[in-house]
């Protein structure tokens, strides 16, 4: 008899439960399907009925880029040429010119010629700004127009581009380019190995594991993992990574949304290679997604000591979604949490301020979390180092200058105003330092601070309350101290901007060959982790062993 009653009960209430469940997907399917009916009319409408000739493509793209505007950056709608382009970011494989650029409004810059590469050969430098990409004047295309350089290997296509004021064209043979994701690895000493992992793509792992093995059989008996300014990328490659330096059957990343396949838990599948090597891992502000799985994941087990500044702080998981006509779209369907139970994610685009721009999660509002040896481990703002140099975290006025590319620009100028042939003997003087100031003021640079922007709100209030002349000198002085602070800023952040301009300089005469060269003897990240691993009681009271 209470069997029957329990089942009278259940019945019922599963009912119940199944008929609102029904009816609130009935009701998001029906105003779904509402608003894709008023779309589709309006733009028939709009498109029929508008007084000048209209382009829906253009349209379109407009409207869907809009709309996923609202939504976090991450986000996308992918055309062909885009889903061409991500295919070629995750396989590491590439058809082209074989040169980094940087699209702008009406050209394409090349940032970095890859050596000895099809760019290379034809004489193109960073800096030389395409114009001209066979009869298609870059200015008047609508897409990326990088996808221009890309085609057949063995084909060619003719590049038009001005270089020092002067107008050059040249024929370039395209060329199949493996876009490594270790592109360097080397012994600092005799028994510290070096690996730069600069993306998170299909081969990352792999590369990583033979560039260990390499070093090992050189004598490696300690490490220095670099994942600065690497974006991130697959994350079942930053699994692969981490699973390098930890055993099988270890939790590195947990993956939460609101649709309940997506809720998942990525564990080490294979046995470690090396769970002894003392390991030290370095991040900046550009180490994203991947990269911060990975340092998260061993600074929460207590397997790596993490050196640098605070990382991007992307705790969101996207997967692409193929949609009609060979398009695409990556959609974020989640979040990811470190082992200790963390999420790094950094800015909330859900709750954005008065100028629809992100929030950044506040400092206070930071939750702790604890690694496996009970240290204090942090959400809300991307990873932070166990060890931070302050050289590596940029400075608003840096922002400012790398934003408006006035160090890369400055570099190209000094390449053609400079010989360098000894690597091993460069050294940017005071002099070269006071010349990139100069070239600052010709080009008008000035950045406003948040305490600027706030102290024009604050004007504007006080005129509406009549209380301008009672505090006339006090704001006087905030302005004549604001502009003394800009005026010493650049003074002030010399040594940052010393490295950042030796970087891009060296890279122009030694390409990014010589650059990891040099940072194994000059760089203060590598040199502050060779001397932790060099100090076995520092390194372990760090992991708080």
């Amino acid at each position: 008899m209470k069997k029957y009653l329990h089942k009278k009960l259940i019945i019922p209430a599963l009912a119940v439960i199944i008929f609102f469940s029904t009816t609130a997907f009935k009701n998001d399917f029906f105003e779904i399907a509402k608003q894709i009916e008023i779309f589709t009319t309006m733009f028939k409408e709009l498109n029929m009925n508008y007084v000048d000739e209209t382009n829906p493509g253009e349209l379109m793209d407009t409207a869907i880029k809009s709309m996923l505007d609202d939504l976090d950056p991450y986000t996308q709608f992918y055309n062909e040429q885009d889903v061409e382009a991500s295919r070629i970011n995750n396989a590491g494989d590439y058809t082209g010119i074989g040169a980094k650029v940087l699209t702008l409004k009406d050209k394409l810059v090349i940032v970095e010629p890859y050596k000895n590469y099809a760019a290379d050969k034809a004489g193109l430098k960073a800096g030389d700004e395409i114009i001209k990409v066979d009869n298609v004047v870059v200015a008047d295309f609508k897409d990326d127009a990088a996808n221009l350089l890309q085609g057949a290997a063995g084909t060619e296509v003719t590049v038009t581009y001005k270089r020092q004021g002067k107008t050059n064209t040249v024929k370039i043979i395209r060329e199949s380019l493996e876009i490594k994701a270790v592109p360097h690895y080397s012994m600092i000493d005799d028994k510290t190995g070096y690996i730069v992992l600069r993306k998170f793509n299909q081969k990352a792992s792999a590369e990583t594991l033979g560039a260990l093995r390499a070093l090992k059989n050189q004598g490696a008996t300690q490490l220095i993992l670099d994942l600065r300014g690497n974006p991130g990328g697959l994350l079942h490659e930053a699994v692969n990574v981490t699973n390098i330096f930890v055993p099988k059957d270890q939790l590195v990343v947990t993956t939460k949304s609101k649709v309940k396949k997506y809720n998942k838990t990525y564990y080490t599948k294979r046995d470690a290679i090396d769970t002894e090597i003392p390991l030290v891992v370095l991040i900046d502000g550009s180490s994203a997604s991947a990269s911060e799985i990975v340092s998260g994941a061993l600074q929460d087990m207590d397997r790596a000591v993490v050196v640098g500044a605070r990382s991007f702080g992307k705790g969101l998981v996207q997967r692409p979604k193929p949609l009609t006509y060979g398009t695409q779209m990556k959609i974020t369907i989640s979040r990811y949490y470190t082992p200790s139970g963390r999420c790094i994610q950094a800015l909330d685009y859900w709750n954005r301020d008065e100028n629809g721009k992100a929030t950044r999660v506040k400092k206070e509002n930071y939750n702790a979390f604890k690694t496996r040896n009970g240290r204090d481990v942090f959400d809300g703002g991307g990873v932070q180092p166990d060890v931070e140099i302050e050289l590596s975290k940029f400075t608003p006025i840096t922002k400012a200058i790398l934003n408006e590319n006035l160090v890369f620009n400055f570099a190209t100028q000094y390449y053609y105003d400079n010989k360098v042939e000894d690597l091993s003997a460069f050294k940017l003087s005071d002099s070269d330092f006071n010349a990139f100031k100069g070239y600052l003021k010709t080009t008008g640079f000035n950045f406003e601070t948040k305490t600027e922007k706030a102290l024009e709100d604050a004007i504007s209030v006080a005129n509406e309350e009549e209380l301008s002349g009672v505090i006339n000198s006090e704001i006087d002085d905030l302005n004549n101290a604001l502009k003394a602070y800009k005026t010493n800023a650049i003074n002030a952040n010399k040594p940052q901007l010393k490295s950042l301009l030796t970087d891009e300089i060296i890279k122009r005469y030694f390409y990014s060959e010589g650059l990891y060269q040099y940072y194994i003897a000059n760089n203060p990240e590598i040199n502050k982790a060779v001397s932790i691993l060099n100090d076995t009681k520092q390194y372990t009271s760090i992991l708080g062993k």
